[in-house]
């Protein structure tokens, strides 16, 4: 059996500082809302998710930082925060693929991205992407289809949503491009469970650069729990956020961790990456994925 340990970043509102700023994302040409797209304070961890509707709400520091919005399908935006009541993305243009849908046998498949670490632990991971790497290997050549995505979550609350990623990979070995043209969001039921997600639809193929996958949570209304906490000490009371679910995580050594956070991409590393003596201890989300013919 797996062995559950649990630690949890609190979101905590007092009387600070800050101040909030709320605001509304739509497309610029139809002016409809945009659900779902990822704002971040230029720089920092500090972000949040727009709501079904477009609307959005942040508690920044200083006004005269800047926002960032990013999109699955329109052009990243960054304004100032004192500009931001109403934000209006642009699409970008593409040109249609041809499709091609080859037969598929799936007489054959192979789970990949398992771990000896038995060890599984949950983490509020705030306002970022997190990613874990598959590498490609030769032997992947007979199943090249990404059937499916498997992610391990813990959450209070049932049908908790989040958004997972897949990305290609640039030459200097970071996430590039996302591999789907629209949003992947899914949900996950209460309690601690490892769930499967079918991406035959997609047509995904392994690149053989190797891919990406990471999660990001969705910092919405409809995932968020409060609970009044009492200081005894100072007698006074603050309200403790969280925002499920969470993704379990196992801790294994890695030459790099990617993160996306502040509107761009983190890579955490130590030494010659070509050095397995300088590997990293980190914390990798636990996703798997299932390759099929």
């Amino acid at each position: 059996m797996k062995k559950i340990i649990i630690f949890i970043v609190l979101f905590l509102t007092s009387v600070n500082s800050t101040s909030q700023i709320k605001g509304v994302v739509k497309d610029s040409i139809t002016g409809k809302s945009i659900p779902f797209v990822s704002i971040w304070v230029e720089n920092e961890n500090n972000g949040t998710t727009s709501e079904e509707d477009g609307t959005f709400s942040i508690n920044v520091s200083e006004k005269s930082k800047n926002l960032i919005f990013s999109a699955l399908g329109y052009d990243k935006k960054t304004i100032k925060i004192a500009n931001a009541s109403e934000v209006y993305l642009k699409q970008i243009p593409y040109e249609l693929e041809e499709i091609i849908i080859l037969k598929r046998k799936e007489t054959r498949q192979i789970e990949i991205g398992k771990t000896d670490n038995e060890i599984l632990e949950a983490f509020d991971n705030g306002p970022r992407i997190d990613t874990k790497f598959f590498p490609y290997l030769p032997e992947y050549k007979k199943t090249k289809f990404i059937k499916q995505v498997t992610i391990s979550t813990d959450s209070k609350i049932n049908n908790a949503t989040i958004k997972i990623h897949f990305y290609n990979v640039d030459s200097n070995g970071f996430p590039a491009e996302e591999l789907l043209g629209k949003d992947f969001i899914v949900s996950v039921n209460k309690g601690v469970n490892k769930t499967a997600f079918n991406i035959t639809k997609f047509n995904l193929k392994m690149p053989e650069k190797g891919i990406f996958v990471g999660f990001e949570k969705l910092i919405i209304e409809s995932n968020k729990m409060e609970k009044i906490i009492k200081n005894i000490n100072s007698n006074t009371t603050q309200t403790q956020k969280n925002y499920y679910p969470f993704v379990l995580y196992n801790y294994v050594e890695r030459a790099y961790l990617y993160t996306f956070s502040g509107g761009k991409w983190n890579r955490q590393t130590k030494g010659n990456e070509l050095d397995s003596s300088n590997k990293i201890k980190i914390y990798e989300p636990a996703i798997n994925l299932i390759l099929t013919n």
